[in-house]
C-alpha cells in the first residue's frame, strides 16, 4: 500500500512478541517428575496435550467462556492431557501436578520474549499510534504473563482483545472487529495486524480491510512459498518497522527510537 494513513497496530502474542521454551509435554512431565511420579515419554505427553487442546477448544471454545472458569477449563485439559499419554492419576494426586502446571505457565519459566517485541512496541506508541494486543489467549496473558516479560498496558499497549475474556477468537474476524472498536472505532483501513499465522492473522485481518503482515521469523518454507504469492512475510518487528516508515504515514514519528 502507497503512503497509506495508520492510526492502529496489533499484534499476536505467541511467535510474534514471544515463544514457548521448548515442548508444552516437557513442563508436564517436569511438574509429574516434581512429585516423585514417572512421566518418561515427554513426547507422547506432548502429542496427548496436543490432541487434548484440541477437543477442549472444540467442546468449551475461548477457555470455556460463560461455561467454565479458565482454571477449570485448563484442569480438564491437563487431566487428558496424561489420560492420552497413558498416565492416569487418582484424583489428589492429578490436583497436585495441575496446580504446579498452573503456576508455572503462570510465571515467566516457560516463555521467552523475542529482543525486538518491547522496542517495536514502544516505538509505534511513540509514533502516534494505538497498540492493540490480539491474541487467543486466557486472562492471565493480560494480567500476570505479558506483564512478566515486561510487555505493559500502558507502556507497550493500549489495549488487548483476549479470546478468554471476550468469547471469540481467531480466525473469526469478530475478534479484529473488537480490536477496532477498542482502538476508537478505527476504520479498518487506518490499521494493520501483525502476527505469524496466515490462518488466524493475516487473512481474517484482510477479510475486514485491515491491513496485515505475516512474521516468519522461523524461515519457514510456506512462508517462502506465500511470499512469492503476494503475501507480505517479513521476518521481524524491526523489518515490520521498517516497513511501516516506508509504506504508511503516521501522526508523528520521533527518532531515536529505532
Amino acid at each position: 500500500m502507497a503512503a497509506a494513513r495508520l492510526k492502529c497496530v496489533t499484534l499476536d502474542v505467541t511467535g510474534t512478541l514471544m515463544a514457548y521454551k521448548g515442548e508444552l509435554g516437557d513442563y508436564y512431565c517436569m511438574s509429574a517428575k516434581a512429585l516423585g511420579l514417572p512421566c518418561p515419554d515427554y513426547k507422547r505427553v506432548h502429542e496427548g496435550f496436543k490432541a487434548a487442546y484440541a477437543e477442549m477448544s472444540k467442546k468449551f471454545p475461548c477457555f470455556g467462556y460463560g461455561h467454565l472458569s479458565d482454571v477449570e477449563w485448563w484442569r480438564r485439559c491437563v487431566r487428558d492431557s496424561f489420560i492420552r499419554a497413558g498416565y492416569s492419576f487418582d484424583p489428589d494426586t492429578g490436583e497436585q501436578i495441575f496446580n504446579r502446571i498452573h503456576a508455572m505457565f503462570g510465571s515467566t519459566a516457560p516463555y521467552t520474549i523475542f529482543p525486538d517485541a518491547q522496542p517495536f512496541l514502544r516505538w509505534a506508541r511513540a509514533s502516534g499510534l494505538s497498540v492493540g494486543i490480539v491474541s487467543n489467549a486466557e486472562s492471565r496473558y493480560r494480567d500476570v504473563i505479558l506483564p512478566a516479560l515486561g510487555l505493559n498496558q500502558g507502556s507497550e499497549w493500549d489495549f488487548g482483545v483476549f479470546s478468554g475474556l471476550e468469547g471469540v477468537e481467531k480466525p473469526d474476524p469478530g475478534i479484529y472487529k473488537l480490536a477496532l472498536e477498542k482502538a476508537g472505532n478505527v476504520p479498518p483501513s487506518m490499521a494493520l495486524h501483525i502476527g505469524d499465522s496466515l490462518r488466524k492473522d493475516y487473512l481474517p485481518a484482510q477479510s475486514l480491510g485491515i491491513h496485515a503482515i505475516l512474521l516468519d521469523r522461523f524461515k519457514t518454507a510456506e512462508a517462502a512459498r506465500l511470499k512469492e504469492s503476494g503475501v507480505i512475510v517479513l521476518p521481524d518487528l524491526s523489518a515490520a518497522q521498517q516497513w511501516i516508515l516506508h509504506n504508511c504515514s503516521v501522526q508523528q514519528i520521533t527518532k531515536g527510537l529505532d
